[in-house]
């Protein structure tokens, strides 16, 4: 009966496992670069201007260009709020006298509404968003790696299976054998 070590399969294993790796990194890096938007980055402050006459063009009903209705931002970053109006704002918690800043940190990814003096709308809408980080990338290559290097394996053995492997006693005696057989017959 022919026996099998374990060293062939460890052997193509880590090899598999090798493959897989740099096929995992590869595509999921690849992946990334394609999908990869403004928002995967670290977080910053960002600065929203009010600018001079801003009551006044609510009040008439004129919404002010400068100023978005909605607004994303990364979880970290900090939301200035600049009134250069001759009124004083308010976003959310934030009061603005005139000729000062307020600021907000976004410390929970969620959407939000939050009231607002300087919309036609009275409100402003922000999205703030989880960052893609290096962390979250080899969580990625954590879960994958393993699962593709599984599978590969797999189908390695299916298509090209692994000879059976006598032990050297086996080996020896089947040798022996053979010669005397040729040396019988011949």
């Amino acid at each position: 009966m022919k026996k099998t070590t374990l060293r062939p399969y460890l052997n193509r294993l880590a090899i598999v496992f090798i493959i897989s790796l740099i096929f995992v990194v590869a595509f999921n890096e690849i992946s990334f670069l394609l999908q990869k938007d403004k928002y995967d980055r670290a977080p910053e402050t960002v600065t929203l201007v009010i600018p001079q006459g801003t009551a006044a063009r609510v009040e008439a009903g004129e919404d002010v260009p400068s100023i978005p209705s909605e607004m994303v931002f990364v979880l970290g970053d900090v939301l200035t709020v600049r009134n250069e109006d001759d009124v004083s704002h308010q976003l959310g918690p934030i009061w603005v006298p005139p000729s000062t800043t307020g600021s907000l940190v976004m410390e929970q990814a969620q959407n939000v509404v939050l009231s607002c003096s300087f919309q036609t709308s009275r409100y402003l809408g922000l999205d703030v968003r989880q960052p893609t980080t290096m962390g979250t990338r080899l969580i990625g290559l954590g879960i994958s790696v393993p699962t593709m290097g599984a599978l590969i394996f797999i189908y390695s053995l299916l298509i090209y299976p692994i000879k059976p492997i006598l032990p050297a006693s086996q080996d020896l005696e089947a040798t022996r054998n053979q010669d005397e057989y040729l040396q019988e017959h011949v």
